[in-house]
């Protein structure tokens, strides 16, 4: 039997990145940037009011409204209305004032924005209560960004704050590694899609609407393919289509019984498939395999939904983080006292449900497992909904008691 982390490490040799590409920066979000954004132009391109008020000579107001015998107000003509966006040049006298909008160009000779509070608000002529100092409430060219600065750096993760960046410096595309593509479909002959009635002996598809889900939770670009044929000649079509368009494909329900074995038949006619016993629980038997002309990453995952979820957040999960350019790949692990006890199986590494709380007084971590025990438990796909966290037990553990203390990986969090 082999272990998590061999068939972990056998996965992750088979990442390929897509080729990046260029994309709007719309939809650039979320995705790992893969250039050097350069800028060309200085941001701000001006010297601009960081404030609304009046543009000033800070020398002209020098000392008003300090303590000093000579600190009294005084007036300034107010030479005109400088609104953001303006375009004409404008030239400010001597023992002149201009009114100015956050973001307007500052007019030659002024070096200061004086707030409006710090005056009488007046149109023609402002009274000045206190000074300014040279440089105050302006934003000079350059402030933010030089010629030459990097704006975004090649492996960054695009947020808000990076696509607002890329559009200061005049970028409407940027350089990106794409959403790997992910196809999940799922064979067996007891399947109906949602939008049937199931009849006597047929259970809805659960797998390829909720591993879907899982696809884009963790960053790929989905194609639900659905239910599938098991006939050979159109399971090969379909698959070595999905396999020349995708670059990850997911089957499930194609691990145990009859039919699975006419599956992996068909499968090994493109390439290279494993099925094998992972010392895990729950789905220990799962397949990995690379296919067609590309050697494109393909999972076998077992028919039950909540072992499928499972071995794709161990095994699949990684594998697109990795195709995103993603350093860590893996979910954030904590360490949280148990509140009631677990069991699992021997010899396998156990991935059970449970809810991670947080005490608000000691900020220590405590988890609660759900169905911990192997058997009957482990196909309740309720409480898999429930769950925030798995629990991680070693391979050599069979029982954790109440108190003790275990890894917990953090799943997605649910609004």
């Amino acid at each position: 039997m082999r272990s998590v982390e061999e068939q972990q490490a056998r996965v992750a040799a088979a990442a390929v990145a897509p080729r990046p590409v260029r994309v709007a920066i719309a939809e650039s979000q979320g995705l790992m940037c893969a250039e050097e954004v350069v800028t060309e132009r200085p941001m701000p391109g001006f010297d601009q009011a960081a404030i609304d008020g009046y543009a000033v000579r800070s020398v002209d107001v020098l000392g008003v409204g300090s303590d000093s015998e000579d600190g009294g107000e005084i007036s300034l003509p107010v030479m005109g209305v400088i609104q953001a966006g303006a375009r004409t040049p404008s030239r400010l006298q001597p023992r002149q004032a201009a009114r100015v909008q956050t973001g307007a160009p500052m007019p030659t000779l002024a070096d200061a924005v004086l707030p409006l509070r710090w005056t009488d608000g007046g149109e023609n002529r402002v009274r000045v209560l206190r000074g300014v100092r040279s440089g105050a409430y302006v934003r000079r060219t350059g402030d933010d960004v030089q010629p030459g600065d990097v704006a975004v750096r090649a492996g960054t993760i695009i947020g808000p704050a990076q696509v607002g960046l890329l559009a200061a410096v005049g970028r409407d595309k940027v350089l990106v590694h794409p959403r790997p593509r992910l196809s999940v479909m799922c064979v067996g002959g007891e399947l109906v899609d949602v939008s049937r009635t199931p009849g006597t002996g047929q259970v809805y598809d659960v797998n390829s609407y909720a591993l879907a889900a899982a696809g884009r939770d963790a960053g790929a670009e989905v194609n639900r393919v659905g239910i599938i044929s098991t006939d050979p000649g159109e399971l090969r079509e379909t698959v070595e289509g999905q396999v020349n368009r995708n670059e990850i494909v997911v089957i499930a329900g194609a691990v145990g019984g009859a039919a699975a074995e006419s599956v992996r038949t068909v499968l090994s006619e493109l390439g290279d498939m494993e099925v094998a016993r992972i010392a895990m629980h729950p789905g220990s038997v799962q397949g990995f395999g690379q296919l067609g002309r590309d050697r494109v990453p393909v999972f076998l995952l077992p028919a039950n939904p909540v072992s499928a979820l499972v071995v794709f957040e161990i095994m699949v999960r990684p594998l697109i983080r990795l195709s995103l350019g993603k350093r860590q790949p893996m979910r954030r692990i904590v360490q949280a006292r148990t509140l009631s006890p677990i069991t699992s199986m021997p010899g396998r590494k156990g991935y059970l449900r449970g809810q991670l709380m947080r005490d608000q007084d000691t900020g220590e971590y405590l988890v609660q497992a759900l169905g911990g025990a192997p058997g009957a438990s482990t196909h309740l796909l309720a409480t898999l909904a429930e769950a925030n966290c798995l629990v991680i037990v070693p391979a050599d553990v069979e029982e954790v008691r109440t108190g003790e203390t275990v890894d917990v990986a953090f799943l997605a969090q649910r609004g």
